[in-house]
């Protein structure tokens, strides 16, 4: 799953527990980061360390090999990943990307002389959404917003979230993978996925060709809310997540579009903080 990395790093990685390992962050010359359980540490040749003066250091090369091998081999075969400013490898494991950016009349058009990688592994943990599914839909499916910042879980929920409502329901689910990141696990035997494409594409596309009755999507921003619209008017459920801290920074569109609000804590990982209804009134 991680073949990509600098044997250095994935050394270092054979002396500890890859049941932890959230993220990895590689930057060049500079130590390499791990979080672990939850909080970050250095990575060394033995393993953990509360060092930096230990950690391994990566080259820029070798930054630059990461990227060639995560793509296969072919940088141009994920460039409009890239552009985007990542790439999913095997398994779904993202790899955000810094760099050098070049714009053509204001669009990127190459994100080149990488510099530093984001490295977010995947975990497969059933049951984890099953505690939303019973206090938001155990009567029925509802439209869900799950909200966290960044690394706390959500990805891991929807998908677990996916093969619950597959599972008990028997709906067709439609899972909208834009960065390759929710179906790297079980997702059901009435799910579909459709990876890669932008939020509108997908929503557009699959209620057209795969007449989903619930809808699955990640990373929700205030421009993809319009293409949610026409699910929800539409009737077709959905279940997103989105990058809130606390119930009074969501407002509209997403205050009409979503029954329950799914608020997560920022310092354990899964855990619920608090769920809200339609109107931002706390109900558990």
């Amino acid at each position: 799953m991680l073949d990509f990395l600098p044997q250095s790093v994935l050394n270092g990685l054979l002396n500890v527990n890859m049941n932890y390992v959230y993220e990895l962050r590689l930057r060049a010359e500079k130590p390499t980061r791990i979080n672990y359980q939850g909080s970050f540490c250095y990575l060394s040749a033995y393993g953990l360390t509360e060092f930096s003066e230990k950690a391994i250091r990566c080259t820029l090369e070798e930054i630059g090999d990461c990227v060639f091998r995560a793509g296969e081999c072919s940088v141009y075969s994920v460039e409009e990943q890239i552009k985007k400013g990542f790439i999913t490898a095997e398994n779904g494991v993202r790899i955000g990307l810094a760099g050098e950016y070049v714009f053509d009349q204001g669009k990127p058009l190459a994100l080149r002389n990488f510099t530093s990688l984001c490295i977010r592994i995947p975990h497969e943990i059933k049951g984890c959404g099953m505690e939303i599914y019973q206090r938001c839909m155990s009567d029925k499916v509802k439209n869900v917003l799950i909200m966290a910042p960044p690394g706390l879980g959500k990805t891991t929920i929807l998908r677990d979230l996916g093969r619950i409502i597959s599972e008990k329901t028997g709906k067709n689910v439609l899972i909208c993978d834009e960065r390759g990141e929710i179906s790297a696990g079980l997702t059901g035997e009435t799910c579909d996925v459709m990876k890669f494409a932008d939020k509108a594409t997908a929503f557009e596309a699959g209620i057209r060709a795969l007449r989903p009755e619930v809808m699955i999507t990640d990373e929700l921003s205030e421009e993809d809310c319009k293409a949610l619209q026409k699910a929800v008017f539409g009737g077709v459920y959905v279940l997103a997540s989105a990058h809130f801290s606390d119930i009074r920074h969501v407002k509209a569109p997403f205050m009409g579009l979503f029954d329950r609000f799914v608020l997560l804590d920022a310092c354990v990982i899964g855990k619920i903080r608090g769920i809200y209804d339609e109107k931002g009134q706390v109900i558990g």
